[in-house]
């Protein structure tokens, strides 16, 4: 064997080394026989065979690197499990030589590349997996298709030996695996797609097996890419991964918001994947805060809702419609279903409610936010049957302030948000706060509020209990509510006139009617009492049109309000309104004619607990105050 070691080195230094190219093709020849000659004594000699041959595999010329490959595979193929110990070696010149530009070379390494793959299989209880990976994760980011297909191979190959557990060192490769599904050869992307999808069919079969923190962590990163495949994959896997480790999966949850968010507003068909992806992520995650006992606190123990909170905050200002939609569902979804927890976030969520979504150019993106704005309001009120909720102050304030600093908003959106505001809250809370506020407000938005509310009063459906609590002013709670309306409507006279003829204070609103003969008629005020002749012959007044016919009360209320209608008629103009009212008088009786005085304690004004006269009183001051403002508003204008 002595001598066979001196051969090996004279082969060795003296041709394989040498600088002429013949020299060095032939060295390598030499080699590979003489190992080939020694069959399975190869052993013996692997590193001085081997060593030489590598060396010659980096060569500038591209004759001696093909006799070095071919050489190479030779040895490789005598000597077998023996060459295990130079892997990292091996496959780094195969790494190099999958992309060398000579095409013979390429294919010389295929097969080389099979026959190592073949003995790795072989050994494979003996493999060194913790000295591959470092080599795997050094080159699983490069850009040439070549090398891209050679790591996928490798890792598919291992990956489907039963004694080799890939799974536990996918988060150190996970990242370059999505990165390859960018290649622009479809055949590098089909390769990828089949390798991701054999290792999540292994974590689905066993999912104690892999590190769900990492992994998730980088389809996180990879979700946000701006490759549609890569982007499809990366929430997908998270899609898997949030039914198979459910609660768990919450402590991730704001990275994920980060990630999905922004897909729930994709639109075009290139997308749609990634979109409905993205609701079923949203729609799990849901699901997993909404459980019941154990099962809930167990989930909640993982959410992390400060950082949370903190991302759903980010998304509510310039974001896409569908986005802010499914971050106001959330945020309304966590006060439901951790109030306790939620009640700190209230006050950093205010401003961006009010000011961002309540002004969206979406009408869904506005009911959505007031969705959430009465949560917030509904879960900080005081308990109890009187009336004192602060928060309502505090919130109806701020509304009020948005709407004065934006004329425009209340015109276009007022009626809209105070209407949804009312569906959720309590609306007699909703319009005695406004009143109480607006009593302290300028006249000009008092003014255009008042006309808001009132019309919103007169017209919503779901104001009807509202509507018959003011009929009712016989009651102590009707009556104080009415009686702070009042103080608050007059700042709009006709707005008072349609207050009092729904509570059925007949008698007051003939006393208003009357009153209007001193004060000045203007287009806006005729305009007004157009609409509320309109209003009257609407559904909302069909008690008042009855009230035209009956004989109840002596008569009181019939004759008090058939007064105050043919009032208002000799205000009108003869216009369309003028006519309407007129025909509807014409089918009353005529109560002009009776002898008899009207028994004014028999009206059901008079059985309230309101002091009309104090009302009456204050709403004259009220008209001179308005009055003078306006005066001295022309006289401002003429200089």
């Amino acid at each position: 064997m002595t001598q066979v070691k001196r051969i090996i080195d004279v082969l060795s230094k003296d041709f394989v080394r040498s600088n002429d190219l013949n020299k060095k093709k032939g060295g390598l020849i030499a080699l590979a026989a003489t190992s080939i000659a020694l069959g399975k004594e190869t052993e013996r000699f692997i590193e001085d065979i081997v060593n030489p041959i590598l060396n010659c595999l980096i060569d500038s010329d591209m004759r001696v690197r093909y006799f070095a490959s071919e050489s190479l595979y030779n040895v490789v193929k005598v000597s077998r499990g023996s060459v295990l110990p130079f892997f990292p070696s091996l496959f780094n010149a195969l790494s190099r030589l999958v992309i060398d530009p000579d095409q013979n070379i390429k294919n010389g390494s295929e097969i080389l590349d099979r026959l190592l793959k073949d003995i790795v299989i072989e050994s494979s209880q003996t493999f060194d997996l913790d000295a591959f990976i470092p080599l795997v994760r050094e080159r699983i980011m490069v850009k040439s298709s070549f090398a891209r297909q050679f790591i996928i191979s490798w890792i598919s190959v291992l990956n489907a030996v039963p004694e080799i557990n890939m799974v536990m060192y996918l988060p150190e490769i996970l990242h370059g695996l999505f990165q390859m599904l960018e290649d622009p050869l479809p055949e590098i992307q089909r390769m990828c797609e089949s390798l991701l999808a054999q290792f999540l069919k292994i974590i689905k079969a066993d999912p104690g097996a892999a590190d769900i923190p990492k992994m998730t962590n980088v389809l996180i990163v990879q979700a946000q890419s701006n490759n549609t495949l890569i982007q499809f994959y990366a929430i997908n896997w998270i899609k898997e991964f949030v039914q198979l480790y459910r609660g768990e999966i919450l402590q991730f949850a704001s990275g994920i918001f980060t990630a999905i968010l922004p897909c729930l507003a994709f639109e075009s068909d290139a997308k749609k994947s990634i979109k409905d992806c993205a609701n079923a992520v949203n729609l799990h995650l849901l699901e997993l805060v909404s459980g019941v006992g154990e099962d809930k606190q167990r989930n909640l123990s993982f959410l992390e809702l400060n950082s949370v909170m903190e991302v759903l905050r980010q998304y509510l200002v310039h974001s896409p419609v569908p986005t802010k939609i499914a971050v106001l569902k959330w945020v309304h979804h966590l006060f439901t279903e951790v109030h306790d927890e939620m009640s700190e976030h209230a006050n950093k969520l205010f401003p961006v409610l009010l000011r961002d979504c309540l002004s969206d150019s979406s009408d869904e993106v506005v009911l959505q936010a007031i969705v959430v704005l009465a949560e917030i309001v509904n879960s900080a009120t005081v308990q109890g049957n009187y009336y004192y909720k602060p928060q309502y102050r505090t919130f109806l304030g701020e509304l009020l302030s948005l709407f004065s600093d934006n004329n425009a908003f209340l015109e276009k959106r007022g009626t809209l948000i105070i209407r949804q505001l009312c569906r959720l809250l309590n609306a007699e809370y909703i319009y005695r706060t406004f009143a109480e506020i607006l009593l302290r407000e300028p006249t000009g938005l008092a003014t255009t509020m008042v006309r808001t509310l009132n019309m919103i009063l007169l017209t919503t459906s779901d104001l009807f209990d509202l509507r018959n609590m003011l009929r009712d002013i016989r009651n102590q709670q009707s009556a104080s509510l009415f009686d702070c309306l009042y103080r608050c409507w007059a700042h709009c006279p006709v707005s008072t006139l349609s207050l009092c003829l729904l509570a059925q204070c007949y008698q007051h609103a003939l006393e208003i009617v009357n009153l209007f003969a001193s004060m000045e008629i203007t287009v806006d005020f005729l305009v007004e009492v157009d609409k509320m002749v309109q209003l009257i012959e609407s559904p909302i007044f069909t008690s008042l049109r009855l009230t035209l016919i009956t004989h109840s009360n002596e008569n009181a209320d019939a004759q008090h309000l058939s007064r105050a209608l043919y009032g208002i008629l000799m205000l009108l103009p003869q216009t369309e309104a003028f006519h309407l009212l007129n025909n509807r008088l014409q089918c009353v009786p005529n109560y002009w004619g009776q002898p008899n005085k009207i028994n004014s304690k028999s009206s059901i004004q008079s059985q309230g607990k309101v002091k009309f006269d104090d009302l009456f009183t204050y709403f004259k001051e009220m008209q001179e105050i308005i009055h003078q403002k306006r005066v001295e508003k022309r006289k401002k204008n003429q200089f």
